[in-house]
């Protein structure tokens, strides 16, 4: 008999769907409340592009005498360098308001979107730098560079 299958995912695309949020304060990471979601700043209509925002774990090869193969460890975990681009304002009222160079807070990542019993990852995050992104062609953008702080909360249910 053959193994059961993996459960056949609902395939989506994220512009519509996936919410961005910008908390100033959670009192549990790893399972915010809904009015603290409600408190903070949907980012999303204003989000040009993201990068980073994955959680990863370095490895520790554990090589022995006994064999010619080296087996490994999962070791350290880390979050990538990460940063999410704006829509910078032609009056100059955007994103620099709301997440100047040294704000404290967290990112949530609705993925699937805002809605209770599925998935959100949350960062706690410092602003490191928001540059102006200058290009010819491409609509004038402000990306907002982070670093996340704290050890992510990942798959967190989202709260009704």
């Amino acid at each position: 008999m053959p193994a059961t299958p993996i459960t056949a995912s609902t395939r989506y695309f994220r512009p519509g769907v996936t919410k961005v949020d910008f908390l100033t304060t959670v009192a549990n990471q790893a399972a915010p409340t809904r009015a603290e979601i409600n408190a903070g700043t949907d980012l999303s209509p204003e989000v040009a592009s993201v990068e980073g925002w994955m959680v990863n774990s370095a490895f520790i090869e554990t090589p022995d005498l006994a064999s010619r193969f080296v087996g490994k460890l999962a070791a350290r975990i880390s979050a990538d360098d990460s940063s999410i681009n704006f829509y910078a304002s032609s009056n100059s009222v955007d994103v620099r308001s709301l997440l100047p160079r040294d704000t404290t807070g967290y990112i949530l990542w609705l993925d699937e979107g805002d809605v209770a019993g599925r998935k959100m990852d949350v960062f706690k995050v410092t602003v490191a730098s928001a540059p102006k992104q200058r290009a010819v062609e491409d609509p004038a953008q402000i990306q907002i560079q982070f670093v996340v702080t704290a050890q992510p909360s990942e798959n967190v249910t989202i709260p009704a």
